[in-house]
């Protein structure tokens, strides 16, 4: 497996995309977590911290083709929620593994 992330930006109507789509999003990245798929997953948040204004995914996938299947199967992507997505392999160098 190899590691990929996925950065999201929202869309205008992102936020109320966001409440529509909420619960099958969670649903969906909680089924990646438990299948030890997820290595860091949150919201990128505005700078007063009150509103989610898209998402940063470090994900493990096999190829760079299955990372994009994954994210664009997220419901948040399925909805409308982000106006632009990213999906690019991605190289952990810090913090160190002891």
């Amino acid at each position: 497996m190899s590691l990929f992330v996925v950065i999201g930006h929202d869309g205008p109507d992102g936020t109320a995309r966001r409440n529509e789509h909420r619960d099958a999003h969670v649903a969906y990245i909680e089924a990646l977590d438990k299948a030890g798929r997820i290595t860091f997953a949150g919201p990128i948040k505005s700078e007063d911290g009150a509103v989610s204004t898209g998402v940063v995914l470090m994900l493990d996938a096999a190829t760079l083709e299955e990372a994009k299947i994954v994210a664009h199967g997220d419901p948040y992507v399925i909805g409308g929620v982000y106006s632009v997505l990213t999906v690019a392999p991605i190289r952990k160098v810090f913090p160190k593994s002891a």
